[in-house]
């Protein structure tokens, strides 16, 4: 089956299965995990010894999943009544996730880095969906449970789009292939007329993203899926030419050095109140040193109050609008953005 983004994934179809293999995004030449599957009982499987391979029979009945992000697709595909146990509840912000947990049929799995071990096998699910990290040592005494891994790692993509293609995959899990079809098909046609517009900017203004966190200021890398969005936004990123396709951490006086200049800050917080530009003075008096301060060109994304990581993985065109009315608001008139909001003094 072509995949038209996605580079990290390829799908091949048998006689009642499907093989999907994953690429391993940090080292592309091997691979992550090879997913068989299996549409009809009794059918003959291509298996192979050479990468580790699991066998789930499709559609999946009980999932267990650690993000919210996924519910969220999940609730989008109307299968989230095969969610049967969560990690992080407090991050999941979804009345179908909050009803199944007040009656129990969801169950809360606790910490994602380490969760209830009893309580999975309680619940026994059919797969759980789990998101891998470079160097992590893998998922420890999860992995012993004998519960076939789903590694999420469609966020090591190289595009907007690539990243969202994987709900294709998502779907097969669930047996509602046409659906995801359909909502891929919308959002492709969207980024891509939203990209077009962006295309008739007469300036690229400096863009920087982020403030500091744990002492290091995590930027995009250049060949992310936030770093091509911002290059499709029509933004002259700071970082474009950082390599990777994660983020990285840089020191506050590297940023300092290399992005005081730029046109606009963009932030993301969570906090009680709003973020305003007294408590980043209050915070690090440096700040005032970034043009974007002192021109107050600060715009903040409150993950406190509004759905950002929830929504925009699977729809980047959603973000992709408000990166452009911020960018180019001559581009998008009378158009206000959904996510980001100007700092208040």
């Amino acid at each position: 089956m072509p995949l038209r983004y996605a580079t990290n994934i390829r799908c091949e179809r048998g006689d009642g299965y499907s093989v999907w293999t994953m690429r391993n995004p940090w080292d592309t030449t091997a691979v992550l995990h090879r997913y068989i599957l299996r549409h009809k009982a009794g059918t003959e499987l291509p298996l192979d010894d050479a990468a580790p391979t699991s066998v789930i029979d499709v559609p999946v009945g009980k999932a267990g999943v650690a993000t919210a992000v996924h519910c969220g697709l999940l609730d989008e595909l109307s299968v989230a009544d095969a969610i049967a146990g969560v990690c992080e509840k407090e991050y999941i912000d979804l009345p179908a996730v909050a009803r199944g947990l007040a009656d129990g049929r969801i169950a809360d799995f606790g910490n994602g880095m380490n969760p209830n071990i009893e309580r999975i096998m309680d619940v026994g699910p059919d797969v759980l969906l789990l998101t891998p990290f470079e160097n992590s040592g893998g998922y420890g005494r999860v992995e012993r449970l004998g519960i076939p891994i789903v590694e999420c790692a469609e966020y090591m993509e190289v595009s907007p789009l690539a990243r969202a293609e994987w709900i294709r995959f998502y779907a097969e899990l669930f047996g509602v292939g046409p659906a995801a079809d359909s909502i891929f098909g919308d959002v492709e046609r969207r980024y891509s007329s939203l990209k077009h517009r962006a295309s008739a900017a007469t300036s690229r203004p400096r863009l920087l993203t982020e403030i500091p966190y744990g002492g290091q200021w995590f930027v995009p890398c250049g060949q992310s899926t936030m770093g091509m969005m911002f290059d499709d936004a029509g933004a002259d990123y700071v970082f474009k030419d950082l390599p990777g396709s994660g983020s990285k951490g840089l020191a506050f006086e590297t940023v300092l050095d290399q992005a005081h200049a730029a046109d606009l800050l963009l932030v993301k917080y969570n906090s009680p109140q709003p973020l305003t530009y007294s408590q980043l003075l209050a915070d690090y008096q440096p700040y005032s040193r970034f043009r974007a301060f002192r021109e107050q060109h600060i715009y903040g994304c409150d993950l406190a109050h509004n759905h950002f990581y929830l929504q925009t993985p699977f729809h980047p065109e959603r973000l992709l609008r408000d990166l452009i009315i911020l960018l180019h608001p001559e581009l998008m008139p009378g158009q206000q953005p959904v996510y980001y909001s100007p700092l208040a003094q």
